[in-house]
């Protein structure tokens, strides 16, 4: 297989991604690597439940400095991020799953509503110059 053409197809399509799918598309990530962590814990994989935790943490930090802090509801999310990281934290260090269990579905809701807020916004999304 080609690598440098798959490579080429995913910078393509994340290029042409309107900036609402780019946030689900991190959120999605997001969500899926707390899955990881889930499951590489419960096998008792360390190496891949902490590197499954680091990304997350990463996701997070990246979504918390991209915002535009020049709306009110920045703040609350930052907040919010700044929270999720505190348990990403704690689950890393004390390998606690209850806490993992409990912080999935407050990701996958943040999920959920930006997803029912991008389709609700009424702004058309473009796409490689087409309406979307």
């Amino acid at each position: 297989m080609d690598r440098r053409g798959y490579q080429q197809y995913k910078q393509q399509s994340v290029g042409s991604m309107t900036p609402g799918e780019l946030l689900l598309l991190l959120y999605d990530e997001l969500v899926k690597r707390a899955t990881m962590a889930s499951i590489a814990l419960d096998k008792e994989d360390f190496p891949a439940f902490e590197a499954a935790v680091d990304r997350c943490t990463d996701i997070v930090n990246y979504l918390d400095e991209t915002l535009d802090r020049q709306y009110p509801i920045s703040r609350d999310l930052s907040r919010m991020y700044e929270y999720f990281t505190y348990q990403l934290g704690r689950i890393k260090i004390g390998r606690n799953k209850k806490e993992l269990e409990q912080l999935r579905p407050l990701l996958a809701d943040m999920r959920d509503a930006f997803h029912v807020a991008e389709r609700n916004s009424g702004v058309p999304q473009e796409r490689d110059g087409q309406q979307i």
